[in-house]
């Protein structure tokens, strides 16, 4: 099993920032992807985010530009630079892991407890 903790939630401006942190622990040594997904009220979950073990990042279209996701493998914890935040960014970010290769696949195995952000106009 895998325990994901993620942390630096909270409340901005909007076009402020937010850096989000997520810290896996247990069997870490399975893990290859770290993503970021969110879940704003009466909304889908949507994919934000995600970055394999050797780095590479990939972001769902309305992210990018904006958004930077980065990884410490020697500290098992990923990140979420989130920049000129919106309004409609807010919501509860989850980060999630796996083993699985496909950086795309639509599930994850593990997943935190979430982080809410809230962006006010």
């Amino acid at each position: 099993q895998v325990q994901l903790v993620e942390s630096g939630g909270g409340s901005v401006q909007a076009g402020g920032s937010l850096r989000l942190s997520c810290a896996a622990s247990g069997r870490t040594f399975s893990i290859n992807r770290m993503g970021w997904l969110r879940l704003a009220p009466g909304k889908e979950r949507q994919f934000v985010a995600a970055i394999t073990c050797g780095g590479k990042p990939y972001y769902a279209d309305s992210m990018k530009g904006r958004f930077t996701i980065s990884r410490d493998n020697a500290k098992n914890t990923v990140f979420l630079q989130m920049n000129s935040l919106k309004p409609e960014d807010a919501a509860v970010y989850y980060c999630a892991a796996d083993g699985r290769l496909l950086i795309t696949y639509p599930r994850y195995d593990y997943w935190g407890q979430g982080t809410q952000v809230t962006v006010s106009s």
